[in-house]
């Protein structure tokens, strides 16, 4: 049988109490919400953590989704599902209801949170992918006061973040832009399974001109999850089919993936050219209009 090490278990209450608990506690205590990246890893013994800090009270604080101004504003402890029910969601963001629907299996999507999918910085994970490419920021609140991080920039390399060790990701805005249209793409050995190749797509359109363009990778060691090859090829060009192959060239570039169980190096990086242009062409249609 598996079993994690001997820990102790506090349970927050308030996010300034699990800000102060965090303190307390030092760096070797965890923040837990669905608890389906981290407790395997204790089980495994991958992680020790000396102490569990639960947050599950915090729901009502942070698991809400709602729009602010001209930007969707998503609570940390949303579930997977609460992304796959929410109109607002669907209505501004596909790309995250593609994404959502080949994450894991039912029992995770109802309790995996969307910052503890962010914060595992696992480098298949999909949602890193698809909120980076629509451009998505976090907040990061700290006992020093709250700091906003584009979520380009919240990884620093496989399951490491910017959060420090007493800080708590509390909420993702993704800002809505008009003429949008977004998709993901996702190659895996099963279903629900780790992607081995992943592309998500946003594009906002000027007629029939891309004006701008976000390009996001998972699976396949594309730095920070994003492609900036692939949006530059796109930005400010119509979507041909010229533009779109020289775009999928530029993801392969991009791409920096490692042979391992889930296929080899040059097949993952075919892959990311060919998964980019899929959603390019999807999201396309759905900015004009002619794809669900």
């Amino acid at each position: 049988m598996q079993t994690p090490a001997p820990f102790g278990y506090e349970r927050a209450t308030s996010v300034d109490h699990a800000i102060e608990l965090l303190t307390q506690l030092g760096p070797e205590a965890r923040l837990v919400a669905g608890g389906h990246s981290l407790l395997p890893m204790m089980k495994l013994r991958l992680a020790q953590p000396e102490h569990v800090i639960d947050i599950n009270p915090l729901a009502a604080e942070l698991g809400t989704i709602s729009v602010d101004g001209d930007a969707v504003v998503i609570g940390a402890m949303a579930r997977h599902n609460d992304l796959l029910d929410s109109a607002v969601i669907a209505e501004h963001f596909p790309v995250l209801v593609d994404a959502e629907k080949v994450i894991a299996d039912p029992i995770v999507r109802n309790r995996g949170t969307i910052g503890g999918s962010l914060c595992q910085a696992d480098p298949a994970e999909d949602l890193s992918a698809a909120l980076s490419a629509l451009g998505a920021t976090c907040t990061i609140r700290g006992s020093g006061g709250t700091r906003s991080v584009a979520v380009r920039e919240l990884h620093t390399g496989p399951y490491e973040t910017v959060v420090g060790p007493a800080e708590i990701l509390t909420e993702i805005r993704v800002p809505i832009r008009d003429s949008a249209g977004s998709a993901y793409e996702k190659v895996e050995r099963r279903v629900g399974d780790w992607a081995i190749a992943a592309a998500a797509v946003c594009v906002w359109m000027d007629g029939d001109t891309i004006a701008d363009a976000g390009v996001g990778l998972a699976a396949v060691g594309a730095p920070h999850f994003v492609s900036p090859g692939a949006e530059a090829a796109l930005r400010g060009n119509s979507p041909t089919d010229d533009v779109i192959n020289a775009a999928a060239d530029a993801a392969r570039a991009d791409a920096n993936p490692t042979t391992d169980q889930r296929g080899p190096t040059e097949y993952k990086r075919h892959l990311a050219g060919e998964l980019t242009a899929r959603a390019i062409r999807r999201a396309v249609a759905r900015a004009k209009g002619e794809a669900n």
